[in-house]
């Protein structure tokens, strides 16, 4: 790709980037929020066009409308959110949309697939229903649908983000032998760690330029971050360890709860958190931490069970009293916890908009002066009078962090709070956790980043089909250790 630029209105998504890929190397893609990696990859993947530049193929120059020219010429995607059809088996789903008759020989398909499968050394079975498959499975069949394809350029868009530890050994163990057979790899990723293990070379965007490109040999993740954010990063970790005489201030007996089907979620789920202490849940999404959250936020009710902040039972009440017995929530979903039309002083306050009513009056002075100290405070780019809705994703953040940490609450729970983030404000966003735990508050860190969970956390719950299968001090955790519990093959006692 030659200087590729692509504008959207008055914003410059791509400009004059230049990307490089080699035959039979993994190329990592890094760069913030916003960097302009998604648009890259989509012009060559030809979901977009670019406004101007060219690109080229085996030396020859190429025009890509749509993905459809884009997979003739050899290059195909699989994004974090597979595109499968789960009543269908694996070879149905390989050949969809890649056959002209109307009617499928079943044995023949299923004998084409599995001969690609042996070829590739992807280990899935044609036969196999979709939706009985793990995630890791899953995301195999992707690369499958790709490569019977006759792809030989592979775009992986932070392929490891729904695996477990186990499963991001066996993807790289693929990956390795691909690349060994002659496959180009664009890896897309957050996660320094990985990029650094698996790739070959790395090229680093921000502000929509390229920075530039490097051997993997050759740079360490701390440089790397400094390229991504234009500054040095030295990352967030615990540096203290919890005071066993802390006080217990959140507890949790026995909680049963469905989900949104109706279905079992949570079943006799037990934990505590101390004062001054971080309790990182680890598992894999769906596992139970969604109505985990939702029910320690008054959000939702249990079936059963005990909630328990400084021996007072919460059970039964709603969110309001939640918040005014001490518990803080940080939204999962930032989106859901803003109202995107409204201006940033006014979602600052929307929680607490009873504190700002006099005779039926909001008092907007107090409202602005609010936020304008919040905004200080909490160094949120952006405006009183900003619409919410064109912050960026880590301003976002810090607008709810402000929202319920300025009220210094007893617990903080925080489900997936740097989901999306880009380097630089997952460092803030840990920091401020941090902070809460030297303030003393009982912090529940609800993460599927395994790095952010052994970072901070002082200890880590694993949570599977809705049970906490063991908890385990972060010091005596590794990955693999994790990993296992995770996927419900090992259980430790607290």
């Amino acid at each position: 790709m030659q200087k590729v630029t692509k504008i959207f209105g008055e914003l410059v998504a791509n400009d004059h980037v230049d990307f490089q890929l080699r035959k039979g190397e993994i190329h990592a893609l890094l760069g913030e929020n916003g960097a302009g990696k998604t648009t890259l990859m989509r012009i060559l993947y030809g979901l977009y066009q670019q406004t101007t530049g060219d690109i080229f193929i085996d030396g020859e120059k190429v025009t890509i409308n749509s993905p459809k020219d884009a997979i003739k010429k050899g290059v195909g995607m699989v994004t974090q959110h597979f595109a499968l059809v789960p009543p269908m088996t694996v070879a149905e789903n390989v050949v969809l949309g890649y056959t002209d008759s109307f009617v499928l020989d079943q044995a023949a398909i299923e004998k084409k697939v599995g001969e690609a499968a042996n070829q590739f050394s992807l280990d899935i079975n044609p036969k196999s229903i979709v939706r009985h498959l793990s995630v890791g499975q899953r995301q195999r069949v992707e690369i499958l649908k790709a490569l019977y394809r006759n792809a030989k350029v592979l775009i992986l868009d932070e392929p490891t983000a729904v695996l477990v530890p186990q499963e991001v050994d066996s993807l790289f163990e693929t990956l390795d032998r691909l690349r060994k057979d002659g496959l180009s790899v664009i890896f897309i990723s957050h996660k320094l760690d990985e990029v650094t293990k698996i790739t070959d070379r790395v090229t680093v965007l921000r502000d929509g330029k390229s920075i530039g490109t490097v051997d993997t040999v050759n740079v360490t993740q701390k440089q790397l971050a400094a390229m991504m954010v234009g500054r040095d990063t030295f990352g967030v970790t615990r540096q203290t360890e919890i005071n066993p005489d802390n006080k217990k201030i959140l507890e949790v007996e026995d909680l049963c709860a469905l989900d949104d089907k109706g279905l079992p979620a949570l079943k006799n789920l037990k934990l505590s958190i101390r004062s001054g202490e971080i309790l990182g849940i680890a598992g894999v999404g769906g596992n139970g931490q969604k109505e985990l959250a939702e029910i320690l936020s008054g959000v939702k009710a249990p079936i059963s069970g005990v909630i328990k902040i400084n021996d007072k039972n919460l059970v039964g009440k709603d969110p309001s009293e939640f918040s005014k017995m001490g518990i803080g929530r940080i939204p999962e979903d930032r989106h859901e916890g803003v109202v995107g039309d409204l201006t940033v002083y006014e979602n600052l306050a929307l929680e607490h908009l009873d504190e700002y009513s006099k005779n039926g009056f909001l008092d907007k002075q107090a409202i602005r002066k609010n936020a304008n100290e919040l905004i200080k405070n909490f160094q949120i780019k952006a405006k009183p009078t900003d619409r919410i809705r064109t912050l960026s994703g880590g301003n976002m953040q810090k607008v709810l962090l402000a929202r319920v940490l300025s009220r210094q609450p007893e617990v903080v729970i925080a489900p997936q709070p740097t989901r999306g983030l880009d380097v630089g404000a997952t460092e803030y966003v840990r920091q401020q956790l941090l902070e809460q735990r030297t303030r003393g508050a009982a912090v529940m860190l609800i993460s599927e980043d395994l790095d952010e969970i052994l970072s901070i956390s002082d200890r880590i719950a694993v949570i599977y089909e809705g049970e906490i299968v063991g908890t385990i001090n972060a010091q005596n955790a590794t990955p693999e250790k994790l990993g296992l519990m995770m996927s419900g093959a090992l259980r430790e006692k607290a």
